[in-house]
């Protein structure tokens, strides 16, 4: 038993113990157990406890014992109602699929929960204050790995990082995307604050995890930064100073990045002689041939596989070592959910965006909705990043990407409650977990509350700054 061991097994039970009470704690260290893998970092008993069941479980029956009639469970907007029918669209395709094996229906569990706790997170996640405490856990943990990534490599020399810290982050292909969306997190969350302490530790955790992800030698990964740095760029206000850090970001590259590193990425153009590229072509071409004769509901969850030899006739097969997936999330969704699924995830995307842009507008035109309109620049580019990572990897199930859309839906209902509030109690109360319930324009649930008393003597300094 060490130290490590001691520690996380205390941060575990002291949240499992405040979970049955307050079940948003809970989320928060379910959220820590999925992105930062402490336990993977533990060398006794607490390396294989199952710790992540633990605090599931832990958080449901908090809800159940304590909240429910309270707080809902989930609340259904077009983004909550288009998880579920891809769920349900799943869960149909799988019953109809040929491959129903034990691999297979561990992987569909691990699905279900992610789903899980997206619905939940929407209904745990009803003010500012909890909003900011599940992102700043998100971008901690990750940028935990980013920055350790960082330092490793400017220590080594450059070493290269070929694998993640565990669970679904393990693929270094994987541990790249998480890590891409998790650079606006950082970057907008700390502008936002207002010591510049943690501005200044943003940016620094920025560079190392940008050096990071170019380690992992992933390709897609390296495509997708460039692309989140690019709209980081050209949504900032200062421009000109934008582009002169991108530029001394650029030559730095160009000088002190290993050769390994840029052997891999000029690669990217190159494919017709790299064989890991030429296989990719020959997945994507056998994931069309399932799709021309499944169209409706796929060949089912985790079947990619299973069909890889019937589809496979006259196509160039590839090496050992190739792992027989789409390696594209939108083609291994068409070929394993079907058109209806397919549709359904871009549906999904589509509101996401679309909500986005209407969000950045609002906190332009509303007097301190300065914080609206730096999540909506956040959340764009995270999902961004994810838009062109998922062209190249097989993470159609990603539990970043559905808790971030979750997160996604309680920021538009907390904008628009926010904006819809006289300006004198939006300023006095913005704080509170409890507003006045609002139904407006572009809010698609009432959220609970109460109208709140007059200030007391004290002023807006002497009420409480916590969530319930």
């Amino acid at each position: 038993m060490t130290l490590r061991d001691l520690f996380v097994t205390g941060v575990v039970m002291l949240s499992a113990v405040l979970g049955i009470r307050l079940p948003f704690t809970a989320l928060l260290c379910f959220t820590w157990l999925a992105y930062m893998r402490p336990q993977d970092l533990c060398w006794g008993f607490a390396r294989t406890a199952r710790f992540s069941l633990l605090i599931g479980a832990v958080m449901l029956l908090g809800w159940f014992l304590n909240e429910r009639g309270k707080r809902p469970f989930t609340r259904w907007d077009i983004r909550t109602r288009l998880i579920l029918l891809l769920l349900a669209l799943t869960t149909v395709s799988l019953s109809l699929a040929v491959n129903q094996g034990s691999e297979v229906m561990d992987y569909y569990i691990e699905f279900f929960k992610i789903i899980v706790v997206a619905l939940f997170t929407v209904g745990q996640v009803d003010s500012r204050v909890r909003l900011r405490a599940i992102l700043w856990t998100i971008a901690l943990s990750l940028g935990f790995f980013g920055i350790k990534g960082g330092l490793y490599g400017v220590l080594s020399g450059g070493a290269p990082i070929l694998q993640g810290p565990g669970g679904m982050l393990e693929d270094n292909n994987d541990f790249a995307l998480a890590l891409v969306m998790n650079l606006p997190m950082m970057f907008y969350l700390g502008q936002i604050e207002e010591k510049r302490i943690w501005r200044m530790a943003a940016a620094v955790g920025m560079v190392l995890t940008c050096i990071t992800i170019l380690l992992t030698h992933s390709r897609g990964g390296a495509l997708s930064m460039a692309a989140v740095l690019f709209v980081i760029t050209i949504r900032s206000r200062y421009k000109f100073q934008a582009l002169s850090l991108a530029a001394v970001g650029v030559l730095a590259f160009v000088f002190f990045t290993p050769t390994h590193v840029f052997e891999r990425l000029a690669s990217i153009g190159e494919y017709q002689a790299d064989a890991s590229a030429n296989a990719r072509l020959t997945a994507w071409q056998i994931a069309f041939r399932m799709i021309d004769a499944f169209p409706v509901l796929g060949v089912g969850l985790r079947n990619f596989q299973a069909h890889w030899a019937e589809f496979s006739t006259g196509l160039t097969q590839p090496g050992g070592g190739f792992a027989y997936v789409a390696h594209n999330s939108y083609l291994q969704i068409w070929a394993e959910g079907g058109t209806l699924a397919i549709l359904t995830y871009l549906a999904l995307f589509a509101s996401v965006f679309v909500s986005l842009f209407k969000l950045r507008k609002l906190g332009k035109r509303t007097e301190g909705g300065d914080w609206i309109f730096q999540y909506s620049r956040m959340f764009e580019a995270s999902f961004v990043g994810f838009v062109v990572g998922a062209s190249f990897l097989n993470r159609g199930h990603f539990d970043l990407f559905y808790q971030l859309v979750a997160l996604v839906a309680v920021f538009q209902m907390l904008a628009y409650r926010y904006a819809a509030q006289p300006l004198n109690e939006r300023l006095q109360y913005e704080e509170l977990d409890e507003l006045p319930p609002l139904r407006v324009k572009g809010a698609n649930e009432e959220l609970p509350g109460w109208r709140p008393d007059p200030l007391p003597p004290g002023g807006a300094g002497s009420l409480p700054r916590w969530g319930r």
